[in-house]
């Protein structure tokens, strides 16, 4: 496959996934759940979906390919334990829009981690743009007060920062099968947080809220940044995972009224033109050669 449309299908996969996952503080919404209810059984419908795929994939060899992924695949599998954990509890502590605030940090983390970890580089224009995201990311957290949203806050730096070192161990270790790795994440969360959840079954509005939060947001969605961020560079994925910092709270102010301030507004403007400017200004870059497939 040609470069360029090499790093054409990786931007299209980074972007759908961003729409996908934009749509989890809307399901969380609509749980009305806690946060340790929402996990298990958002978990679960997880498994189900990518357990099933890993299962038609590899017939006859499953037990071998899950065996196969080594310690790299079990880092893998933590490191998305962590992220996966950290951003259900944070969508319940706080705003949608708060969240998608310290998400917008993602690219500067992981570029950070891929320059000390691979040694790629970070050009000028990564750096006009990252200071443009970076003027909207402070501008988006002026009005954090309370006890709650902090807590909220900090649950969100800890799922920004492991996820962003999930898109470059992925690009480190490139044969990882990350429909494997993302079953078994899904299925790790399960026993660690079940003493915690509610006991009952939730109610039919619930159960399907978790459902599509399992199958989009934590089955569909991860798979495409993590195979999409194999095609382009780590800064890249991470800039165009911040479109979610925009959709996320339009979401939940259109279905739930929860309202952006003002200053998320702004500042969410200012983050999205960042990334518009920076990927209209970086066409002729080169990608990556492919890597092995999800």
């Amino acid at each position: 496959m040609p470069l360029a449309q090499t790093r054409r299908t990786g931007i299209m996969l980074v972007a759908l996934s961003a729409v996908f996952w934009s749509t989890a503080g809307l399901f969380v919404r609509m749980a009305h759940l806690d946060s340790w209810t929402i996990l298990v059984w958002r978990s679960l419908f997880s498994v189900l979906t990518l357990g099933g795929i890993v299962l038609v994939q590899n017939r006859g060899h499953v037990f071998r390919t899950i065996t196969g992924i080594g310690w790299p695949g079990v880092a893998s599998v933590a490191i998305s334990t962590v992220s996966s954990i950290s951003y259900v509890v944070a969508l319940c502590l706080t705003s949608v829009a708060n969240v998608m605030t310290i998400y917008a940090a993602l690219p500067f983390i992981a570029t950070a981690i891929a320059f000390l970890w691979l040694g790629e580089r970070v050009t000028k224009r990564f750096l006009v743009a990252g200071a443009i995201g970076l003027a909207g990311i402070v501008i988006m957290a002026g009005g954090v007060a309370t006890r709650r949203d902090l807590l909220g806050i900090l649950a969100a730096l800890v799922m920004t920062a492991t996820f962003a070192a999930q898109l470059v161990h992925t690009k480190r270790h490139a044969s990882l099968n990350m429909t494997v790795v993302s079953a078994l994440a899904a299925a790790a969360c399960v026993p660690i947080i079940a003493p915690l959840m509610q006991h009952s079954i939730p109610a039919p509005l619930s159960l399907l809220a978790c459902a599509l939060f399992g199958i989009l947001t934590t089955g569909l969605a991860y798979l495409l940044v993590l195979k999409g961020g194999r095609l382009i560079s780590s800064g890249e994925a991470g800039f165009i995972s911040m479109l979610d910092v925009v959709l996320g709270p339009f979401w939940v102010w259109l279905f739930y009224a929860e309202r952006p301030t003002p200053t998320v507004l702004v500042g969410g403007f200012i983050v999205l033109a960042s990334v518009l400017w920076y990927l209209a200004t970086d066409r002729g870059a080169r990608a990556p050669t492919v890597l092995t497939e999800v």
